[in-house]
């Protein structure tokens, strides 16, 4: 694989682009400064107006939000799997139908598997841009977004109607609906019984991990993040673990699944025959199946990362705690 082969496998941090029209709430004050980004697959973006970095998904897929403090992402679901890392800044999740039955405060390079079946919303409650990566289960992310039904009918008071079909039209714009389509149906009372309501005490020690906890485990070795057998037990049709420069093998792998390479703190150098290129926070690298690579530090301090490889699971509901 040639340099410019691995480099059109690569999404930089400083070319991301957003997309503000993404999501339903994009009119809605308090979450009308957030912007997506779809990384790695098509997302679960409803917007057309949203770009694709890399369209071959490996069985899941990678997004990122980006807000200014104060502002949120309002509450939803997913069929499958939804995981954010912190990037930069300081983010709460809450979670539940109204959001209030728990929360948590999570930190730079923190871990987050929400559990499906709930919803949850996020925002930034830190003093500057900030930015959360995500991990979505399946090839198609779950076949979209639930949205709690108070979050639809806000946003049609602000103009955004989200069709059956799960395309989403601005009557700001002059759109509307074409003929034949009806609007997004809200949830009702007995389907909405179906939602769980955990409390925090229920949520954080089977789905949140600390980085500094991280740190410690990969002391030698990477530490399993999220997999059968990991810290934060789930098959998700992808498995997740964290390395630092003391946990890094010392020879090139090869391995026959898809690999994505998140880095957190520090830079990276990646190596394969053929070429190398370094990684900086915020990059993610889709390493192809088959070739051999490795990764050093490549300056000294602190240096660490999350890998994503994709599994033979099927993507689906959350194991139970």
């Amino acid at each position: 694989m040639t340099p410019a082969e691995m480099e059109s496998r690569i999404v930089r941090y400083g070319d991301l682009k957003p997309c503000k029209t993404a999501f339903i709430d994009a009119h809605t004050p308090g979450s009308d400064q957030k912007e997506n980004f779809t990384v790695i697959g098509g997302g679960v973006s409803e917007s057309p107006d949203q770009h694709v970095h890399i369209k071959e998904t490996p069985g899941f897929n990678i997004g990122a939000a980006g807000q200014p403090p104060k502002c949120r992402n309002s509450l939803h679901s997913h069929r499958t799997a939804e995981v954010f890392f912190v990037l930069h800044g300081r983010w709460r999740f809450f979670w539940g139908r109204w959001g209030n039955a728990g929360e948590v405060i999570l930190e730079e390079g923190d871990i987050f598997n929400i559990p499906t079946g709930i919803f949850r919303g996020f925002e930034n409650i830190g003093t500057d841009y900030g930015m959360i990566m995500a991990i979505l289960g399946g090839d198609d992310a779950g076949g979209g977004v639930i949205w709690a039904p108070q979050v639809i009918e806000d946003a049609r008071d602000h103009g955004l109607v989200l069709a059956e079909t799960g395309r989403l039209y601005d009557t700001k714009r002059g759109e509307h609906l074409p003929e034949g389509v009806q609007p997004m149906p809200l949830l009702d009372d007995e389907a909405l019984k179906s939602f769980a309501e955990p409390t925090t005490a229920d949520v954080i020690p089977h789905y949140v991990a600390r980085y500094w906890d991280l740190v410690a485990l990969s002391d030698s070795q990477p530490a399993d993040v999220i997999g059968p057998n990991a810290l934060l037990r789930d098959r998700p049709g992808f498995e997740v673990d964290f390395i630092t420069r003391n946990s890094l093998p010392s020879d090139q792998v090869t391995v026959d699944q898809h690999e994505v390479l998140m880095p957190v703190k520090g830079h990276w150098r990646l190596e394969w025959p053929g070429g190398s290129t370094v990684l900086n926070p915020g990059d993610t690298c889709a390493v192809p199946p088959g070739l051999p690579h490795s990764l050093v530090p490549s300056m000294t301090g602190e240096a660490s990362l999350y890998r994503v490889r994709n599994t033979n699971d099927p993507a689906g509901a959350t194991l139970a705690a």
